[in-house]
């Protein structure tokens, strides 16, 4: 997406943490690592797209740990909006209606997949 995988990380993360505060104390003090953690998982979902064979486990283990982490359902709605805000300043004309809408499928995958998995009783339902 961007030759600035970090750049696109910062202004996530400062969008997320404007968009809701309380999310700040979640991560450590230093985001370079966090945010490279975060390009690298989105270039991940982006290329198993076309194989939600290794996609969907992927987002599973993500999930989970996620909720051992004690992330709190709620906030992925406010990291989707941080995301697709972040990728519309990175992306600028080039971040389409079509653009938005293929981000916008990816980030309601990704939530959902991770959220399933995070939550054991939804996870164990058929």
């Amino acid at each position: 997406m961007s030759p600035d995988a970090d750049a696109v990380a910062r202004t996530f993360y400062h969008r997320l943490f404007q968009l809701d505060p309380a999310l700040r104390k979640l991560f450590p003090e230093s985001l370079e690592e966090q945010g490279r953690k975060l390009m690298e998982m989105i270039g991940i979902a982006v290329g198993l797209l076309d194989r939600t064979s290794e996609l969907v486990p992927a987002l599973q283990s993500l999930g989970r740990s996620h909720a051992g982490n004690s992330v709190p359902d709620e906030h992925y709605e406010s990291v989707g909006t941080a995301l697709l805000w972040s990728f519309e300043q990175e992306l600028g004309p080039a971040f389409t209606p079509d653009v938005r809408e293929a981000w916008t499928d990816l980030c309601v995958i990704v939530s959902n997949t991770m959220r399933e998995a995070a939550t054991p009783q939804l996870a164990a339902e058929p």
